[in-house]
This record gives structure tokens, C-alpha cells and sequence, in this order.
């Protein structure tokens, strides 16, 4: 079965689902009590769940980044419609390139991308948290009460002695690189 038939087929198994599932509450008038339940975030987060599904179900593990990001926002909406704190717009935005990370890092968990798709979307997620703490911050949520400029310092004195712990180049492995080229 070739991968247009197979996602034709999974297409259409959802589409009879969903009817079956809408034509079920319009019969049986027991079964409204979902849509009481269900705010409209909710369907956001499900949208991003479908797509996860859709990836695996496919086998297209990237499928994951858009349903994190959708999944992400819908969590965000769902929260702020909660709260109905929605200035928090103001900084929570900066959560969606970690939403992108962590799609990454799940899409290299389900096997695309490998070690370098999760260490970038790792980097990713971790800078999104900063800068969403920093905003947060700046736009008077608080985050982290009066010590978050710590978590700036910190962040900055970790940057500046990361190189001191890389891996560095035996001499003699750069000697005989360059011996090698010269021959050639």
C-alpha cells in the first residue's frame, strides 16, 4: 500500500468518526453534556493532538513541531480564557519558539533529525523560557518575584565559560590533518 492510499485511508476513517460522533449527539440527547465541557481552546488543543496523531499514524515524525505549536497555543488559550488574564499576550508569545523545540526534540525522539534536532530544540526551549521570564518581567507578571535579574546573571556567566568546557582538538590530530592535505 503505497503512502497516498494509506493517507487517503486514514483521511477518510477520521472523517466517518467525527460525523459518527456529531450524528450521535443530535440522536441521543444524553450526550450533550461534551459540549459543555469542551471551550473553544479545548479544540485548539485537540487540533494539535490530531495532528500528532495524523504524523504517527502517516510515519512522518515531523509531524510533531506543528502539533506542539497549535497544541502549545491551544494550552496558552485555554489558560488565558480560564484566568481571562489576556494581557498576558504581551510576553506569552515568546512561548512559541519553545513549542518549536520541543516539536523538534519530539520529532528526533520518533526519529527524525537524530542527537542534532533534539540538542536544537532543546536550545530552543531553553531560550523561550528565558525570554518568556524576561518579558514577564519587564511587562510586570512577576515570574520570578524581585530576583530574576540573578537568572540573567547567571545565564550570562554560563555563556561565557561554555567554551572552556567544549572538547578541544589534540594537537597532533590538527598536525596530521594538515600534514594530509599538503600530500594531496
Amino acid at each position: 500500500m503505497n503512502k497516498r492510499t494509506r493517507s487517503s485511508l486514514v483521511f477518510g476513517f477520521l472523517l466517518i468518526l467525527i460525523g459518527g460522533w456529531f450524528l450521535a449527539v443530535q440522536i441521543v440527547p444524553g450526550l450533550d453534556w461534551f459540549w459543555n465541557i469542551i471551550s473553544w481552546p479545548m479544540i485548539i488543543i485537540g487540533v494539535g493532538v490530531f495532528l500528532l496523531l495524523l504524523g504517527l499514524i502517516l510515519g512522518a515524525p515531523g509531524m510533531a513541531i506543528p502539533a506542539c505549536i497549535v497544541g502549545g497555543i491551544g494550552g496558552l488559550l485555554y489558560w488565558q480564557n480560564a484566568t481571562g488574564n489576556w494581557e498576558s499576550w504581551s510576553y506569552a508569545w515568546s512561548l512559541i519558539p519553545g513549542f518549536v523545540g520541543v516539536g523538534l526534540m519530539l520529532a528526533s525522539l520518533l526519529g527524525e533529525g537524530g542527537k542534532e534536532n533534539f540538542r536544537v530544540g532543546a536550545w530552543m526551549s531553553f531560550i523561550s523560557l528565558i525570554v518568556f521570564v524576561v518579558f514577564g518581567a519587564f511587562f510586570g507578571a512577576n515570574v520570578l518575584g524581585t530576583y530574576w535579574p540573578v537568572l540573567l546573571i547567571a545565564f550570562g556567566l554560563w555563556i561565557l565559560i561554555q567554551p572552556l568546557f567544549r572538547r578541544r582538538k589534540k594537537v597532533s590530530e590538527t598536525v596530521d590533518a594538515e600534514i594530509i592535505e599538503i600530500e594531496e
